[in-house]
């Protein structure tokens, strides 16, 4: 028999490798996805983004319980929380969006091979071949194109490993039993959303953030609000942080930290680690190839190609992108568009949503007001609390605002930020505006219904100029 030769073998099947996949099957081009593990949908799917939100819905629910009565629900004081049920759920959640990337493939006409892919040079007469190694058994898969999506995984604080009490995003989210205190390193995205969660289900939360405030790549007030309003929860966190020493204890652990030049010991019963992800690149053979690896990072064109002809990168290892599940998506279009020569378009990173789903949530997009004053531009920045919005009182959620910087000269949105309610749902308004590029006055005219949320971008729309209808 011929050997098969694929017009693209997909190393990965996060969200970045399975939306190539389906997006090159609908294509019409030959297509082999190869996964290492036993099930799609990568890190995001199975221990990453799903499973997490799955739990915030949950911690959501519980603390609208305890505050049934002010709803005018009574007989809800003796409620119990059944843990054991709550990660069942989320199990389930996650094998229905398994079981339902695997009918996509399928769907897409996409060759799924389980093993591990390893690039073994550059093309021969125009064909890649990619070694795959499943358990000991090794073979070989040929392409025209191969696009690498191999993810990332945590890191960890030199010299420490994982354990009962020293845990990582994988580790936390299938703990038997909730935590009675729990120390979290780190205050981006993934720290402050588990911080949310188990301060919610009355764990004793402590962060700990080497820069200056928590959630650092946020607007500095977005940063200020979330600290305000996790003080009102009872969430401890310590900024201009670092960590010196964590021991054991016969109970848990011991963490030594310096702040301000001040030594302090925080004892927990577990400590996570959220200090960020690094890049899975190594071992997936890049040095028999033109690639060189920057930080671990591959470094790629605007179109997701890299140093060596025919090899694209997306997703987590990608150099100055982004690490987020729908970054990647994109990219993984944008590269498929580019190898099927169909029409597409490389991604402005000026127009990445960047979501958040602690409680209150978070989603901004563009320039932060301190980003855009360094950029030179002439800035005018409206600003909208959702105390003033009359959904926001129905639904019980006051916290927060809506935030637009723009070009005073031309009215151009330059960022928006959001932290309050469905402040994730809301911030896609203003990708599609600053995708379109929309105006504030643009955003002024536009009838939003009401009651909503979105009036909120609405009022922060008119706040720019002064004139907002409902401050």
């Amino acid at each position: 028999m011929p050997e098969t030769i694929y017009d693209v073998v997909i190393i990965g099947s996060g969200p970045a490798g399975y939306t190539a996949a389906i997006r090159a099957g609908q294509w019409g081009l030959k297509t082999a996805l190869l996964e290492k593990d036993g099930f799609l949908g990568g890190t995001c799917l199975h221990v990453g983004c799903i499973p997490t939100k799955a739990l915030l819905f949950n911690a959501e629910l519980w603390d609208h319980l305890k505050e049934a009565k002010e709803f005018g629900i009574e007989g809800v004081d003796a409620r119990k929380l059944n843990w054991a049920a709550i990660q069942d759920r989320k199990g389930k959640i996650v094998a229905k969006h398994a079981k339902g990337l695997e009918f996509l493939m399928k769907k897409n006409k996409v060759e799924t091979i389980k093993g591990y892919g390893k690039l073994t040079g550059p093309a021969q007469n125009g064909v890649h071949t990619v070694a795959v190694n499943n358990d000991g058994k090794t073979s070989q898969v040929k392409a025209r194109n191969i696009l690498l999506a191999t993810g990332s995984e945590a890191r960890m604080i030199p010299g420490m490993e994982v354990s009962d009490r020293v845990l990582t995003n994988i580790e936390i989210l299938s703990l038997k039993q909730i935590p009675k205190s729990l120390v979290i390193v780190g205050a981006g995205a993934v720290g402050v959303e588990f911080a949310s969660i188990y301060r919610s289900f009355d764990c004793e939360v402590t962060i700990v953030e080497m820069l200056p405030r928590l959630v650092p790549v946020e607007d500095e007030e977005v940063s200020k609000e979330l600290a305000r309003v996790y003080r009102k929860r009872g969430i401890a966190f310590h900024v201009g942080a670092k960590v010196d020493k964590v021991e054991k204890t016969k109970t848990g652990v011991a963490v030594s930290i310096t702040v301000d030049g001040k030594h302090q010991k925080i004892e927990a019963e577990k400590i996570l680690i959220a200090i960020g992800r690094k890049p899975r690149t190594q071992d997936i053979g890049l040095e028999k190839t033109r690639i060189k690896p920057e930080r671990e990072f591959i470094q790629t064109d605007s179109w997701m190609q890299t140093a060596e002809p025919g090899i694209y990168a997306v997703g987590d290892i990608v150099l100055g992108s982004p690490q987020l599940a729908h970054v990647g998506a994109m990219e993984a279009i944008c590269a498929i568009s580019k190898i099927a020569g169909k029409p597409g378009k490389p991604i402005n990173p000026e127009h990445i949503p960047g979501a958040t789903y602690c409680h209150p949530e978070i989603g901004s997009v563009g320039l932060t007001e301190a980003k855009a004053r360094e950029a030179g531009y002439n800035v005018k920045v409206g600003k909208f609390p959702f105390t003033a919005n009359s959904r926001a009182s129905i639904v019980g959620q006051h916290e927060g605002f809506i935030k637009i910087v723009s070009d005073a000269d031309y009215g151009e949105i330059l960022g928006v930020h959001i932290i309050g309610p469905q402040a994730t749902e809301l911030i896609a308004e203003a990708v599609a505006a600053m995708e379109l590029e929309a105006t504030v006055e643009d955003l002024m005219w536009t009838i939003h219904a009401h009651p909503t949320l979105s009036e909120a971008m609405l009022d922060a729309s008119n706040s720019v100029y002064g004139i907002a209808i409902n401050a």
